[in-house]
């Protein structure tokens, strides 16, 4: 049975964005007199843990300093967002496709992200014309669930908006982490790793891949 949906579940399924989210992080540190620098392979490790502010409270915490979490973050997201309106992103390989089948064929779009609305006004912004946010049928943020990813709540959020049920759809992740949120609602997951995520095992996913492909959506 071919799906009656597609789910993005992140920024970073939708163009190649995590190295500038740690250089993002790394600036406000710096801003913040505080001796920390997340290099790649650290942050790779950090990904584990879903949701910017979770990541800074957790590294505090092992280095025992008391760091106000929530405005770092906000000016994480800040720079992060100033970043993004700089570049002229590209979308990630196969990405325009998908959406493009998506639209062709009538199945539902939705972007299952826990991130906040000012980085979804951020990536769109950045996008420009290659794709609008009108495409999508469900936009997820931080405001509409109480737990973010890896917890499944946002993925259950969508299928309810949408009205199908788990079966009827196939989600794409680009971190461990996130996918355990799709895998969590008992949803199908193409694994799509982003460049600080290539390597990663992805068990469970439905397969793992560099390129999206309307094909893949095709049963």
């Amino acid at each position: 049975m071919n799906p009656k949906a597609i789910f993005f579940g992140s920024i970073g399924t939708l163009a190649e964005t995590s190295d500038l989210q740690r250089r993002a992080f790394n600036q406000a540190f710096a801003e913040a007199k505080l001796d920390w620098h997340w290099d790649v392979e650290l942050y790779k490790g950090l990904l584990k843990k879903s949701g910017g502010k979770g990541r800074i409270q957790g590294f505090a915490a092992q280095k025992g300093i008391p760091v106000d979490a929530p405005h770092l973050h906000k000016r994480k997201t800040e720079i992060f967002n100033d970043f993004m309106t700089k570049k002229n992103l590209p979308l990630r390989p196969g990405v325009s496709e998908v959406i493009n089948h998506a639209k062709e064929t009538k199945l539902s779009l939705a972007f299952v992200t826990t991130t906040s609305k000012a980085n979804i006004d951020a990536i769109f912004f950045a996008l420009g014309d290659q794709i609008h946010r009108s495409k999508f049928d469900f936009i997820g943020d931080e405001t509409m669930v109480a737990n973010p990813k890896p917890n499944p709540d946002i993925y259950i959020k969508a299928l309810t908006e949408l009205g199908i049920k788990p079966t009827e759809c196939i989600a794409i992740e680009d971190t461990e982490t996130s996918m355990e949120a799709a895998l969590t609602a008992n949803i199908d997951c193409v694994a799509f790793p982003g460049q600080i995520s290539q390597g990663n095992s992805f068990d469970g996913a439905k397969f793992v891949t560099e390129k999206l492909s309307p094909s893949y959506f095709i049963t």
